[in-house]
């Protein structure tokens, strides 16, 4: 009798074991990223309020989480209450899981805080984010410093900042045009390809030098002259076109490439020509992009000393979907917001996105933005120890 308890209580025992692992290791996973989203969502906000007043603004990462969990599963044996099953044994099973979380925070500072939150963005993650279907005024707003247009063979720049009345309308109407263009459907972000040709004499190269000129270029030989024809696909930056770039002649392409080649790497290269969707207003230049830390100033001082106000299209544009306010519309309000996502008090303020109403949309990706960009600064953050979740049974 005793030995058939003991194996129900065994088997009970890794049973009830065997079913806890997986549904607790769901719960903490789920827990544990829930968590850290939340605080670097709240990092985001305070980091923004720390802005608006002109505090410095700081972040730290979560660089490794381990959660130990200890199950303990105990057993007995009772005698029935009544009847003639008195006289039998009646098993008594129990169980509780202790949990142990061992997590690594570390701050961003010194050479992670200038790569991660000083540095501009380059133009590939910009790119990047362009090709996901994010609308192009949004991520302009929010990513972009300054636009610079060729007039007359001369760059003038005009800067994204409200307080600069005439640089940023300018500013505002250059990016709903764009925006115009991608609404339908015909706005290009491509890499400009271009096949460059040299042609050398082929006494001039050794039976070394042939071999090496194989590896980087396509060769033909022309007995005719006796010369060497060399090949190469050059790729340039990416363009923003209202055309099809492989549209171009060669020479074109050739051109536009020298002159992007020419700018930094967190400039963004656009060409709008007549003939075409937006050709109307024809447009030659390129966004300068801004850092992490510019644009939590840029989103902090329009709280305050330097709000956005309305800015309409220009007349030669074609119709718009939306042309909001504000990059990204924030609340500051003395109590906590009742309809907000997500809020954060600082410096005795209450401060939140505003999702509601007609921008409610437009406001979320706003802020949905601005986390995966701070995700895309993340260079590597220090860990301590294997990260993981371990099971102990």
């Amino acid at each position: 009798m005793r030995t058939g308890i003991q194996t129900l209580t065994l088997l009970c025992g890794l049973l009830l074991s065997g079913c806890l692992s997986p549904i607790t290791l769901n719960r903490a996973m789920t827990a544990y990223d829930q968590a850290v989203t939340d605080a670097i969502s709240k990092q985001l906000l305070i980091n923004i309020a720390r802005a608006h007043q002109h505090q410095p603004i700081h972040f730290t990462g979560v660089s490794n989480i381990a959660a130990t969990f200890d199950f303990r599963v105990s057993a007995g044996a009772t005698p029935a209450l009544t009847g003639d099953a008195s006289k039998a044994l009646m098993p008594i099973f129990g169980g509780s899981v202790a949990e142990n979380p061992t997590i690594s925070i570390v701050p961003v500072e010194g050479e992670e805080f200038t790569k991660r939150l000083l540095t501009p963005f380059p133009e590939t993650k910009f790119t990047l984010l362009l090709r996901q279907r994010y609308d192009i005024d949004l991520l302009l707003r929010l990513m972009a410093q300054e636009l610079r247009i060729t007039e007359n063979g001369q760059k003038i720049a005009y800067r994204n900042k409200p307080a600069d009345r005439i640089d940023y309308e300018m500013f505002r109407r250059v990016v709903t045009h764009l925006s115009a263009i991608q609404d339908q459907n015909q706005l290009y972000a491509e890499p400009l390809v271009y096949i460059r040709t040299w042609t050398i004499p082929a006494n001039s190269v050794t039976a070394e030098g042939f071999q090496s000129l194989q590896n980087e270029y396509l060769v033909t030989y022309s007995q005719k002259d006796n010369t060497y024809t060399l090949r190469k696909q050059i790729t340039g930056r990416i363009h923003i076109t209202n055309y099809d770039p492989d549209t171009l002649s060669p020479d074109e392409r050739a051109r536009l490439i020298d002159e992007t080649e020419e700018g930094h790497l967190n400039d963004v290269s656009f060409d709008i020509r007549p003939g075409h969707v937006g050709g109307e207003y024809p447009l030659k230049g390129d966004f300068r992009l801004r850092s992490f830390n510019a644009i939590l100033n840029f989103l902090g001082r329009s709280l305050g000393e330097d709000p956005e106000y309305p800015v309409d299209k220009d007349p030669r544009t074609p119709v718009v979907h939306e042309n909001p306010v504000h990059t990204m519309e924030l609340l500051l309000t003395d109590g906590a917001p009742s309809e907000a996502d997500l809020s954060i008090q600082s410096h005795g303020k209450y401060y939140a996105v505003n999702a509601t109403g007609p921008m409610a949309r437009w406001n979320r990706e706003a802020f949905q933005l601005l986390y995966l960009l701070f995700q895309m600064t993340v260079t590597e953050v220090p860990r301590v120890g294997v990260p993981s979740i371990t099971i102990a049974k």
